[in-house]
């Protein structure tokens, strides 16, 4: 994949100890181009379908169960889960913990942009336009 990178650093003398930040740095990212403006949000919490049992506090299972969220949805539109896997690692998605204060589930979010889709993807009461889709077409 072709790409570039435009990286810019400001040093700040005694900066950690000015910003109260005592071990890691603090980021600011760019803006990147496109912004989108529309998501579909999957939820996860922190329970093992397999077994029904809860993994206290658990981030890593809860969003890797938003992330299995997202792709059986994606499965009702016609994608394969690996297309589906695919979507979601090359996708500007964003992963938030939203929920780390419900103990003992742990709760994230994996929002999914609608406009990457060359069609409508979002729920209505016409359910899954299902077709079947030798190829992916997704637009970034």
């Amino acid at each position: 994949m072709g790409g570039f990178i435009d990286f810019h650093v400001d040093l700040i003398k005694g900066g950690m100890e000015t910003y109260g930040v005592t071990t890691n740095p603090i980021f600011m990212p760019g803006r990147v181009e496109p912004r989108y403006s529309e998501f579909l949000t999957f939820i996860g919490v922190s329970v093992d379908h397999r077994d029904d049992t809860n993994a206290y506090m658990d981030a890593t299972l809860a969003y890797r169960n938003a992330c299995l969220n997202a792709i059986r949805y994606l499965e009702k539109w016609g994608y394969t889960g690996e297309q589906a896997y695919l979507i979601l690692g090359t996708s500007p998605i964003e992963g938030r913990i939203g929920g780390v204060v419900d103990i003992p589930n742990a709760c994230c979010s994996v929002l999914l942009p609608t406009e990457i889709f060359d069609e409508d993807i979002r729920p209505g009461g016409q359910g899954p336009q299902r077709r079947d889709r030798g190829q992916v077409c997704v637009t970034s």
